[in-house]
């Protein structure tokens, strides 16, 4: 399962229309909406996590451009929560950049979240769920 969190701005002429619920009938998605501010015909920002296959994903996306949404990637980050780690060390063998490591020999998972790359490798491999990603910001226009 890949999942990224989305901003989407909805253009007036298109704030109207359902083009989100196609996301989950014609591709097969699934979201969380995270944060949303629409002005009816003027325009809607939607902040969103979607879920599904990376090619579902990819069409998903290229739908939505179609339909003249602006989409763009949310800025985001790992966060490990410290009181779900057993440190167990499974995350460290995932992690191509060595922002995870063991420790020793008090056999403690370390966390260096400036080596992180987000790659997300280490989400699915934490058995407890102690690893997340966060978006750092919302702000659409920079």
């Amino acid at each position: 399962m890949y999942s990224k969190i989305l901003i989407l701005r909805f253009p007036g002429d298109v704030v109207h229309k359902p083009i989100v619920c196609s996301l989950v009938r014609d591709y097969d998605l699934t979201f969380n909406i995270l944060n949303a501010t629409v002005f009816p015909r003027k325009e809607g920002i939607l902040v969103l996590e979607l879920y599904g296959t990376r090619k579902n994903f990819r069409q998903g996306v290229s739908y939505l451009k179609e339909q003249g949404v602006h989409v763009k990637n949310a800025e985001q980050e790992i966060k490990r929560k410290e009181e779900k780690c057993t440190h167990c060390g499974a995350c460290t063998a995932v992690c191509p950049t060595g922002a995870l490591s063991i420790q020793r020999p008090e056999m403690i998972v370390n966390f260096d979240q400036k080596k992180c790359s987000v790659c997300e490798l280490c989400v699915p491999a934490c058995p407890t769920r102690a690893m997340k990603v966060r978006p750092t910001n919302y702000a659409f226009f920079e």
